[in-house]
């Protein structure tokens, strides 16, 4: 699997492959490390927003680790001519100073000039699932072999897929904490010293309740 790199971040694979069938969606796997000891926030861009859902399509990652991006091509009810598309993905990188999930609207404004916006693009390419390749006397054989090779290889890539997909989830929960806890940290320990003297002040009550002499 080929990628493709810049000074900040490298991607895996360098271009987007989806297995194209009609009413069906697709997606393809974005690996994105962070090649410096610096905290690096990123941005995805496509030329066809409509058509495909990204998710993170920003985010910051903290140096030499790395994230998984999910691009979903939409359900599309006809075939492209000739089975060529178009389209083609942006993916900008910046420094930033801190590791924050809000990032400045600013953050890739390259106006100012003050800011380095790296950019790597990178291409779209759809493939049908029934592509076999080769012409022989032991055609049919080897077209059994071909789908046999292809369900396993199929097999594998949902496997990697769930495995990825719990580790985007994973991220969105660990970032979902992070924001409630700077959000509600105060809200919190009011609730919470609130709750104490309520339990308190209850078992006072039963404590004396159940010490009180009982009438014969």
């Amino acid at each position: 699997m080929t990628g493709a790199s810049n000074q900040l971040i490298s991607v895996s694979p360098d271009e987007l492959k989806f297995q194209f069938e009609l009413d069906k969606q697709s997606f393809c796997d974005l690996k994105v490390s962070n090649t410096t000891e610096h905290n690096v926030a990123f941005k995805v861009k496509t030329t066809s927003p409509k058509k495909y859902f990204v998710r993170p399509n920003t985010g910051v990652i903290q140096p030499w680790d790395s994230c998984y991006i999910r691009v979903t091509l939409q359900a599309q009810r006809e075939f492209p001519a000739d089975m060529q598309c178009k389209d083609k993905f942006l993916l900008q990188s910046t420094i930033v100073g801190s590791y924050s999930d809000d990032l400045p609207p600013d953050t890739f404004n390259k106006d100012n000039g003050k800011t380095v916006v790296e950019e790597c693009k990178l291409k779209v390419l759809y493939v049908t699932p029934n592509s076999t390749t080769g012409n022989s006397e032991d055609g049919s054989k080897q077209g059994s072999d071909a789908n046999s090779n292809q369900m396993v290889q199929r097999t594998r890539e949902e496997r990697d897929a769930a495995v990825r997909q719990t580790q985007q989830l994973q991220q969105e929960l660990d970032m979902l904490k992070r924001r409630r806890n700077r959000k509600n940290d105060l809200g919190f320990s009011l609730k919470f010293a609130l709750l104490v003297g309520v339990i308190g002040f209850t078992v006072g009550i039963l404590f004396k309740l159940l010490s009180s002499p009982t009438a014969e």
